[in-house]
Order: structure tokens, then C-alpha cells, then sequence
């Protein structure tokens, strides 16, 4: 589990046969151990290997297929966030590593203070305005949403210290939305509401 709070910037140093993806990075490695859970763009991945200056994961085909790793090659920069431990501030919100789907960057604005960012995606049932959301493994917050897109407000220390401030026009980004959404709607189908007691029940305990 993770909080959407960028520990740092990682750049891909190899990518073989898509397959093991080796990470270099400083901050990360300051306790790292195999077996080891790190969010890369909000991909939660294990640790296989690892030495003083990379770390090396095992990517899955499911992985490939459902974020946007197959776009990763050498020089790339992604968010890193190590797993958390039980001392750790909840500073973003809960997320699991396990991406929804991906989406597109549409539209920059700059502002005074802050960047408007518009990302567009196949489905935002879960999307909500002022909820949660994970745009690439960093936690933020939805501005604005409709059926096609949502926009978040970023602050410029979230935008020059994560690689949103290195996205371009029409890249695919992974997003998580917020799994509480996802559980409230699991409770509040009516397929997994149904009733239990039927005649038959009613007839097999003695009721009828």
C-alpha cells in the first residue's frame, strides 16, 4: 500500500525485453530489501535485485497490458514511493499499485500559482470532483470532471518535484482512482444486496 506522496524521481536505465525493468535511483535504495514492494508511475512492483545506485523489477504481461509500461525505454524519468510501514504520515490517500487504466494528457494551463491539467480516459465512473485520484502514482486531487476527462489543480511544488512537469501532449499516463468508490459500489449492488430468504429457505428451516 501506498499514499500517492512522491519520495523521488527515478530514471529507466534498461528495459530487457520488457520484461526486467532496472530503476536507477538514491533515496529509494536507502533500505531496500528483496522482496521489496516500490511503486514505479504508481505500479506497485517487487524488487528482484538490486545494488547500490538501480534495483531491478519483474514486469507481468497483465502489467503491460494495463498501464504504460511498454512505452518505458532508457532515460525516462518515473515517480518512485516505497511501501508503506506503520510510522508513516498518511499524506495522500490509499493507494494499492494496481491501475485502473491509462489516460492522455489533453491540456496544460498555466496559472499564477498553480497548473490546471486536463487528462482524458475511457471511463471515469470512479472519478469524482474533489475526490482522490493517481495520475502516474502521484496522489492528487480532481478539479473538475466529465464523461470523457478530468482535471486536476496542481501546486508547483507537486509539478516540479514528480515528472508531471516533464509530461507532454498526448502522453498516456496510468491512473488509479480512489478503491474506496470502488468498494461502496460493490456494497451498494443490488446483485450483491440480494436477498437471501426465498421460499424454499423459508420452507427448509420450518417457516412455511
Amino acid at each position: 500500500m501506498f499514499t500517492g506522496i512522491i519520495e523521488e524521481i527515478g530514471e529507466i536505465k534498461n528495459f530487457q525485453h520488457n520484461t526486467v525493468l532496472e530503476v536507477s535511483c538514491h533515496k529509494i535504495l536507502e533500505d531496500v530489501k528483496l522482496g521489496d514492494s516500490i511503486a514505479i508511475n504508481g505500479v506497485c512492483q517487487t524488487v528482484i535485485e538490486f545494488s547500490k545506485i538501480s534495483f531491478k523489477v519483474e514486469v507481468s504481461p497483465e502489467t503491460l497490458a494495463v498501464t504504460n509500461f511498454s512505452q518505458l525505454k532508457a532515460g525516462m524519468k518515473v515517480n518512485l514511493e516505497r511501501a508503506l510501514t506503520p510510522t508513516t504520515r498518511m499524506g495522500g490517500h490509499i493507494v494499492q499499485g494496481h491501475v485502473d487504466q491509462t489516460g492522455e494528457l489533453l491540456k496544460v494551463e498555466k496559472l499564477d500559482n498553480f497548473y490546471n491539467m486536463y487528462f482524458e480516459t475511457a471511463d471515469t465512473k470512479y472519478i469524482v470532483k474533489k475526490g482522490s485520484i493517481t495520475v502516474n502514482g502521484i496522489s492528487l486531487t480532481v478539479a473538475d470532471v466529465n464523461e470523457t476527462c478530468f482535471k486536476i489543480a496542481v501546486i508547483p511544488h507537486t509539478f516540479e518535484n514528480t515528472t508531471l512537469s516533464g509530461l507532454k501532449i498526448g502522453e498516456t499516463v496510468n491512473i488509479e482512482t480512489d478503491i474506496l468508490g470502488r468498494y461502496i459500489e460493490k456494497f451498494l449492488s443490488p446483485q450483491d444486496n440480494k436477498s437471501k430468504i426465498s421460499m424454499e429457505f423459508l420452507r427448509e428451516n420450518g417457516f412455511v
